[in-house]
């Protein structure tokens, strides 16, 4: 009996876990809200799918700004169907600035369709008396909705307030790194700024402490030794740092066995081993203070095999799979997790990985990148920065066989590398 409660005990709280973030996810809006969520992923998910694929042509009948269709013609408005509904579910789950006023006046466009459609092709009395009675519901949610628009402002990020006075960033003398130093300071956060190069760290403190007054810490140290962690450590040791964001990493383009194994070695370091040593160290504090935060920026080349990136992919997903496990992990310690997926961005990294980029000029700018993963944080595991070309991208192996985007991504890395790297 005694292992079986045990046994129960363990089972429970997985679902614990997931009750607990979904209350807290419900608390961001209003009961009704929540409500049209399920409908708009019900919708959505489950009953335009059964309309499209099952439900007999003859039988399709559809209803738009009143007018009916029906066949095929109803059929074929299934697809937008779809998107409306996931973009409303979509929409409502991350409390997206463009559902107000796109929500209410949707809405409204349904609820003009509901009182149009009985007065013209039912008629009589009894037309008129369903289209009187359907304004009632379908009028309250489009007034309910034009009343909500505080609810999809942007929220403000209050950083300092949520975490602290002190911010350690790696990888902070370029690029993404510097970026997430610059936004830490403009919001009174100071930092602690670890790279190998000083002299671009001492400029940018200079930068940060002449613009927005703010403090700041230089910390030369290499991640790529053993000692480097340690060293950062007790850089900081009198410091109570509220915000670890784990950004230092390097790539390194090329057929598998034409590349250097120190170098691959040095990259496996960086890449895996710095980020689990220094959360190791530094999260701990977070959690007896009851708060802190911890960005750790992965890639979007994590979420799938890439051929002659294949060891910088399998390091960026193990960031990826590492923070996403502790962002549940640390979630009920107060200490908010999120892992950033960028993809190309406008830093030196690809030269440094010595890949050859055919046009740097789409590249997603690094203070972009940056916001995406400061608004994210306390809100979701992970985002991937970059557009709806890079989410899909990071996605492929949803829909896609696993060898497909293989090979698709064999076909773009390549293109990228040096010949004499191939």
């Amino acid at each position: 009996m005694r292992a079986r409660a045990l046994s129960e005990t363990v089972r429970g709280r997985p679902m614990n876990r997931i009750l607990r973030w979904l209350e807290e996810q419900s608390a961001q809006r209003p009961w009704w809200m929540n409500a049209l969520m399920t409908v708009c992923a019900f919708l959505a998910f489950v009953y335009v799918p059964w309309d499209l694929a099952a439900k007999p042509i003859a039988e399709d009948h559809e209803i738009w700004l009143g007018v009916p269709f029906k066949g095929w013609a109803a059929k074929l408005t299934e697809p937008l169907h779809f998107l409306i509904y996931a973009a409303g579910a979509y929409g409502f789950w991350r409390m997206k600035p463009w559902m107000w006023p796109w929500a209410p006046v949707y809405t409204a466009t349904v609820t003009l369709g509901m009182v149009v459609w009985p007065i013209v092709y039912v008629g009589g009395l009894v037309g008129w008396l369903l289209g009187i009675v359907s304004i009632v519901p379908f009028g309250a949610v489009t007034y309910a909705l034009w009343s909500s628009r505080d609810y999809f402002v942007p929220r403000t990020l209050k950083l300092r307030e949520r975490y602290g006075d002190w911010a350690l960033v790696t990888g902070a003398s370029a690029g993404i790194g510097a970026e997430f130093a610059r936004a830490l300071a403009r919001e009174g956060i100071s930092s602690v700024l670890v790279a190998r190069r000083k002299e671009r760290l001492e400029e940018l403190a200079a930068e940060l402490e002449r613009n927005w007054n703010v403090g700041t810490r230089v910390v030369q140290a290499d991640l790529t030794t053993a000692q480097g962690a340690a060293t950062i450590a007790g850089a900081v040791a009198d410091l109570e740092i509220g915000l670890l964001v784990n950004n230092a990493g390097v790539g390194y383009a090329g057929r598998f066995e034409n590349q250097n194994l120190d170098r691959l070695r040095d990259m496996i370091i960086l890449n895996c081993v710095a980020p689990v040593e220094l959360t190791h160290r530094l999260v701990p504090p977070m959690i007896a203070r009851g708060r802190g935060a911890l960005v750790i920026v992965g890639s979007a080349a994590g979420r799938q095999p890439i051929p002659f990136l294949g060891v910088y992919a399998a390091t960026k997903s193990f960031d990826n799979l590492l923070g996403e496990a502790l962002w549940v992990e640390l979630a009920d310690r107060g200490i908010d997790v999120t892992v950033l997926m960028p993809g190309p961005v406008a830093t030196e990294f690809e030269a440094v990985a010595g890949e050859q980029r055919s046009d740097p000029s789409a590249d997603e700018l690094p203070d972009a990148c940056v916001m995406h993963a400061l608004e994210a944080l306390g809100r979701q595991p992970s985002v991937v920065s970059g557009g709806w070309t890079n989410w899909m991208r990071a996605n492929a192996n949803r829909v896609l066989p696993r060898a497909v985007t293989a090979f698709v991504a064999a076909d773009f890395a390549e293109r990228q590398t040096p010949t004499e790297m191939r």
